[in-house]
């Protein structure tokens, strides 16, 4: 049976632990700060947040690119003689990254692409799911894995509310009147991946700590969720006594493993700080 490796992009926000633990290579996206092109994973998040403390502006972030994709495949076949990969994407509807994995693959063979049509915390769910069908399917093939895999992605939900509004004002996805509005009445909007597109689909009023309640109690009665594992993912900056709260009522709700993720810089580009998300997979 050949060898599978599992690979993602580093807009999965996959904790390193878990990476290394399972083998799971990550290649990483761009961040441009300061006219300086930082891979992301390498720049520090407080330096994004400190960025734009002095500018008022957010870096851009970037694909990784064909060229990368083609070196990052052909290294995992060089190190794993005769694997086969199976590539899980970011989704193709906010970045070119996948388009780009796709074309260095034409050049290659044994390489499985999927789009998961999910980012962060959804994105590491998903990936994750395909490491314990590997480890409880020892057997199972790279085609088995790969339709199992796209089979799960429409039951693999993800809702996150941003932190500051700020960084969706610099990064002009609110304009500056509904910016102000918001502000004023201290909203905030609930954004969900919807067929691998990030949608605004609710608006939450009050302090994180009583929306990150809403969140959890309507996105708990929304799905039916798979009980095995949770992932909830924060940006740097969110408050202590919240991520206390939200894991006492995940507990309650009879989750088995609990997985905190920290969004990282290319992620928390576009969130800013103390934002807080969940991803599950539905049964």
């Amino acid at each position: 049976m050949k060898k599978i490796i599992i690979t993602t992009e580093s807009g999965a926000d996959l904790p390193n632990d878990l990476a290394k633990k399972h083998s799971v290579h990550v290649v990483p996206m761009h961040i441009i700060m300061d006219g300086k092109d930082y891979l992301d994973g390498s720049l520090p998040v407080q330096e994004i947040y400190d960025f734009y403390d002095r500018t008022k502006q957010i870096p851009s972030t970037t694909a990784t690119n064909i060229h990368e994709y083609l070196e990052f495949f052909k290294q995992i076949q060089a190190d794993n003689p005769g694997c086969t990969t199976v590539h899980i994407g970011y989704t193709s509807k906010a970045s070119s990254s996948f388009q780009n994995a796709v074309n260095a693959a034409k050049e290659l063979n044994d390489v499985h692409l999927i789009d998961a049509l999910n980012v962060t915390g959804g994105l590491a769910a998903m990936v994750m799911y395909a490491v314990s069908l590997i480890e409880n399917q020892p057997d199972i093939t790279p085609n088995e894995l790969t339709q199992k895999i796209m089979a799960k992605i429409p039951k693999t939900r993800l809702a996150f509310v941003p932190g500051k509004l700020e960084f969706l004002r610099a990064g002009g996805r609110v304009s500056n009147a509904a910016y102000l509005g918001a502000a004023l009445l201290k909203i905030k909007p609930r954004i969900d991946l919807v067929d691998g597109k990030l949608v605004s689909t609710k608006k939450y009023r009050g302090k994180m700590s009583t929306i990150a309640e809403k969140l959890l109690a309507e996105y708990f009665e929304q799905y039916n969720l798979d009980k095995e594992r949770i992932y909830l993912i924060y940006s740097l900056g969110l408050d202590e006594k919240v991520k206390h709260q939200v894991d006492e009522m995940i507990q309650k709700a009879g989750f088995k493993e609990i997985t905190w993720i920290e969004a990282g810089a290319m992620i928390s580009t576009h969130a800013g700080p103390g934002g807080f998300g969940i991803a599950g997979l539905e049964v």
